[in-house]
């Protein structure tokens, strides 16, 4: 992680450091333990004003071990199993929350994407009065957008050939390749696939903080709960003033000035499959 990101991660631990402050951190040489024994859209911008509000909808390809890299023919250029997955996406704008995703074997059809979509909406018990996605042939048909008119959302479509118009969900979708399945062996199993996502959504979505959420995270966004960045923090500097203040955001010192603690550092579930 980046010089932000450690100090977003270590802000919801209560130790707020600006991000220098970090930066020069990671560049010093670990110290010995101590043994004294202490321990857009069609021309018009849609703006999310509330969960639930705008949903982005994308899909990507995640290649299976070097399937994109098969030097031989026929088996070069194939887009789909066993040489990779497609995974689609349903990103909350207002919360940048992933509402859900699904695994295909292929290049999904509109009517699967639907589908997929149906399910979603049903299992988050409400739906978007948007939809944001591109021009794909899966949304830029007749299917999808009577499927979309019968159910009163509005599908939005970002610029052919421009980067930037679906920039949340890319970003999301970036976030989940640097952080997630490049650092997997991708399975040939779709269950075991399904899980190593499921894990990575998870760590997502309820601890992973979210620069454009001001060091949120989505979960805590979406459910409207109070953000743990904003609890009183630990203050490792014994004669630090209690009035002055500390590294974004602003919060109380919790106790004295001064105290010890201990950062612990967990797997999400137990496991470690990077």
């Amino acid at each position: 992680m980046g010089k932000l990101k450690i100090a977003e991660v270590l802000a919801r631990a209560g130790l707020h450091l600006g991000t220098t402050t970090v930066g020069q951190i990671v560049k010093e040489h670990p110290v010995p333990p101590q043994t004294s024994g202490k321990s857009k859209t069609d021309e018009r911008h849609v703006t999310a004003d509330r969960p639930n509000h705008v949903w982005h909808v994308d899909l990507t390809t995640v290649p299976i071990s070097g399937g994109f890299w098969a030097p031989w023919s026929p088996f070069a250029l194939p887009q789909s199993w066993p040489f990779c997955w497609w995974v689609a996406i349903v990103l909350d704008h207002f919360s940048r929350r992933a509402m859900g995703f699904v695994i295909f074997t292929d290049k999904p059809t509109s009517a699967a994407i639907r589908a997929f979509l149906g399910r979603t909406i049903r299992i988050a018990g409400a739906r978007p009065k948007y939809f944001i996605c591109d021009k794909g042939v899966q949304f830029w048909c007749a299917g999808f957008k009577a499927w979309c008119r019968r159910r009163k959302i509005k599908p939005r479509y970002g610029a052919v050939g421009k980067h930037g118009s679906i920039a949340v969900i890319e970003r999301f979708i970036g976030t989940m390749k640097r952080e997630g399945t490049r650092r997997l062996l991708i399975p040939m199993r779709r269950t075991t696939f399904r899980d190593d996502l499921k894990l990575f959504v998870a760590r997502y979505n309820e601890y992973r903080p979210n620069t454009a959420l001001n060091g949120c995270t989505p979960n805590e966004i979406y459910h409207g709960l109070s953000p743990a960045n904003r609890r009183p923090r630990c203050e490792p500097r014994p004669r630090w003033p209690r009035k002055s203040q500390c590294a974004t955001p602003q919060t109380l010192i919790a106790g004295q000035p001064g105290g010890e603690f201990t950062l612990k550092i967990d797997f999400v579930e137990g496991i470690c499959r990077s």
